[in-house]
């Protein structure tokens, strides 16, 4: 039996499950939170990191030079409308996102979400081997595998189950460090 569609469709999940992970503020300033944010640039919604340079000159602070200074206003717009809870800073030439620092109550509730974030991926992963478990049974019952071809796909597809749930974990266990470090 191949196996390639479910690591892929595993692998897709635990990417997935990264980019979430990076729009999550930490407290340190990470331009991927901008990731979700979108200006209408001559009638196109267009991501803000296409229509000005995203820079970090340090730990809590996002710069954004828009290369067009007619932008400016829209690009101030989109993140007060955005979720991302921060207030720019407009200078009229660049914007300013600072970062507060995060106090441990604000972080415990990070690392809960983090962790629903996880739980969320390794019920994408189960769902993903149920799928493959079930194709598998089905290919028994066709005939085209023998009742031992079976156990054996059953076995590899837990494996390959068992591998994206730790990678899932190992992932968990580096945000909640850097969550509650900063």
């Amino acid at each position: 039996m191949d196996y390639t569609n479910l690591k892929e469709k595993m692998e897709k999940t635990i990417s997935v499950y990264q980019e979430k992970l990076a729009e999550i503020r930490a407290g340190r300033a990470n331009p991927a939170i901008l990731n979700k944010v979108k200006i209408d640039y001559y009638g196109t919604p267009t991501p803000i990191n296409q229509v000005a340079g995203v820079s970090v000159p340090e730990a809590r602070l996002i710069v954004i030079q828009p290369w067009d200074a007619s932008v400016l206003k829209d690009i101030e717009k989109a993140i007060l409308s955005s979720d991302i809870g921060i207030n720019p800073n407009n200078d009229g030439k660049v914007i300013r996102l600072a970062f507060p620092e995060l106090n441990e109550e604000r972080r415990k509730d990070i690392v809960k979400d983090v962790r629903k974030m996880a739980e969320e991926a390794k019920v994408a992963i189960r769902s993903i081997r149920r799928d493959g478990i079930d194709e598998a049974k089905a290919s028994q019952k066709n005939g085209d595998m023998t009742e031992d071809e079976l156990k054996q796909a059953e076995n590899d597809i837990q494996k390959i189950t068992d591998k994206n749930i730790e990678d899932i974990d190992k992932i968990l266990e580096e945000k909640e460090k850097e969550v509650m470090s900063v």
